[in-house]
């Protein structure tokens, strides 16, 4: 039996794809679970094909699926929809499957709209899913109303069965890095809070169930020996317990993986001792759910953190080398001019080095979903229409798209105009043991004015003046490779080549192994006219395509 799990493409694509790129976690535990069970099965990330739409038809022929489910978010749904239609054209007989958080909520608006959905699975659901399948097997389609989690039509009518009890410890399934390689790890399920926009308490339910620190590590260990070395913890509430999670950095320490990592934690659940721990295993940036600077605001989200919790925990962050990630919403209830400049007000005060800034949306499973059925007496036909989810300011006539736009331009000018001094205002520990990382982290943000995101943000100015001071003030606490790198590149740049020479010259002698400072030094030559000096750098690396291409370049130059 051939089983396949597709992640769809979104309605619309993004101009940034890191949101939309991977497959969600929970679809490797299905995955996982199957395998275990014996099943062929195979993982289709599908978030870019209707790109090239003729690859559908083509591979779903390919591989001639039995049964196919789908990974179903508010974003991708209408994805879901038209790969299930092409499927079910290739195989009337093909038993598709939704699941997923926008299936749980929206299971009646899927089997009553879409005739190529046959069966929607209702919350976790790995053990509802094998279930499922080994019916499907043996044909035994008068045993669903005994599995516990599905929805599904009979005799015409959509019918869903009682609910399935939650995964009271995790731990009890298979690791998916036995059978998978992936970067977005999850450590625990739940959230005990109950914010307005957010659909994950209704979904998971209000209390969180760990993994043990034995079985996460172990899944990062398995995918670490694949060759995989930067991860996303992807859970809600990763520091919520102190001491798993420190117990899980040690253990990281111990097993001596030297990986990078990223989390989100809640500002009220962070101190210095966990910091001192997730810095040393790794970590390298926490992003946190402010939503608005206004007290007022977040009370409507029901958002129960404190501005002195916010304020603590951006510097605390900083202070240890980790980037502190801001997540604001704007166009929320009772949004001012006055309650953005209070947001405005806090981000000077906490000085954020990452921002992500989102307009308030309103999705299936959540209180402002409810609100707005009520106020508007709506149905979930509304998401027949072409929409991935309703603005908040469509339904409150206090707000207009104008003045909610320039609300989001108002907080961005603000974060990119003040950029340099935030950075300036970075204030490290000084504990020696830290200075590597410290590097690392300056080092980090330096690259991201010099090449990366805010490369590209022309509203920031002097970036090259603010990278040069992150790679210098790097240096100042330990030889960083990529700290020489970009200061190197910098002065190239401004056509410093003796200059880039020194700098990438005393980078070499501490990373003589390192292709990328070695053709930066080489090039530098050749700007020099200095064609034996470059090659002495770049023969070292002749079998390497991009530093061959240099290596010519020199021969021709010298009549070779």
């Amino acid at each position: 039996m051939k089983i396949l799990l597709i992640y769809p493409y979104p309605l619309y694509d993004r101009s940034q794809e890191e949101d939309i790129r991977p497959v969600p976690i929970g679809v490797y535990y299905v995955g996982a679970l199957l395998r275990e069970n014996g099943y062929d099965v195979e993982i289709l990330n599908w978030y870019d094909i209707h790109k090239t739409p003729e690859k559908i038809a083509e591979v779903l022929h390919e591989k001639n699926p039995d049964v196919i489910g789908f990974s179903i978010l508010n974003a991708n749904r209408r994805g879901g929809i038209e790969i299930a239609e092409i499927a079910k054209q290739i195989n009337p007989d093909v038993k598709i499957v939704f699941g997923g958080v926008a299936a749980t909520f929206l299971w009646k608006h899927f089997l009553r709209h879409f005739p190529q959905v046959d069966y929607v699975v209702i919350g976790e659901g790995e053990y509802t899913f094998l279930k499922l399948v080994r019916l499907i097997e043996n044909g035994q389609y008068k045993g669903l109303g005994g599995i516990k989690g599905i929805a599904f039509r009979k005799n015409g009518k959509v019918t869903k069965t009682k609910g399935v009890e939650v995964i009271k410890d995790p731990d009890e399934l298979p690791v998916p890095a036995k059978y998978f390689e992936y970067q977005h790890i999850s450590y625990s399920r739940g959230c005990p809070w109950k914010c307005a926009f957010c659909g994950s308490p209704a979904f998971w339910g209000r209390k969180i169930r760990f993994h043990s620190p034995e079985y996460f590590v172990s899944q990062l260990e398995m995918l670490y020996k694949k060759g995989i070395t930067f991860f996303y913890v992807s859970d809600d509430n990763f520091t919520v317990k102190k001491d798993r999670v420190i117990d899980i950095c040690q253990r990281i320490l111990e097993k001596n993986m030297k990986i990078t990592w990223v989390a989100i934690s809640r500002v009220s659940y962070v101190d210095e001792e966990m910091l001192y721990w997730m810095r040393k295993a790794g970590c390298t940036q926490i992003s946190y759910g402010v939503e608005s600077g206004s007290e007022q605001i977040r009370a409507l989200l029901q958002k129960d953190i404190k501005t002195d919790e916010i304020k603590n925990a951006f510097a605390l962050t900083h202070k240890y080398g980790i980037i502190a990630r801001a997540y604001f919403i704007y166009g929320s209830p009772e949004e001012t001019r006055e309650t953005i400049q209070e947001t405005v007000d806090l981000i000077h005060e906490i000085k954020p080095l990452i921002c992500v800034f989102y307009i308030l949306e309103v999705y299936p499973g959540t209180k402002l979903y409810l609100d707005y059925q009520k106020r508007f007496n709506m149905t979930d036909d509304v998401w027949l229409e072409g929409i991935e989810g309703i603005c908040y300011f469509e339904t409150d006539p206090s707000l207009s798209q104008e003045s909610v736009l320039a609300f989001g331009n108002k907080l961005r000018a603000e974060l990119y105009e003040n950029m340099s001094h935030f950075v300036e205002s970075i204030n490290l520990i000084d504990k020696e043991e830290l200075y590597p990382m410290h590097a690392d982290f300056l080092s980090r943000l330096g690259m991201t004015f010099s090449h990366g995101d805010y490369s590209k943000v022309e509203a920031i100015q002097d970036k090259d003046k603010i990278a040069q001071g992150l790679f210098e003030k790097s240096l100042d606490y330990y030889p960083n490779h990529r700290a020489y790198m970009g200061l190197g590149m910098i002065k190239q740049k401004g056509r410093a080549f003796d200059t880039a020479i020194d700098i990438l010259s005393e980078g070499v002698e501490l990373f003589p192994e390192s292709e990328e400072l070695n053709l930066c030094l080489g090039i530098s030559y050749m700007n020099l006219q200095d064609y034996d000096g470059a090659l002495s750098h770049l023969l070292r690396f002749k079998d390497s395509k991009e530093t061959r291409y240099y290596i010519d370049k020199c021969h021709e130059a010298l009549g070779r």
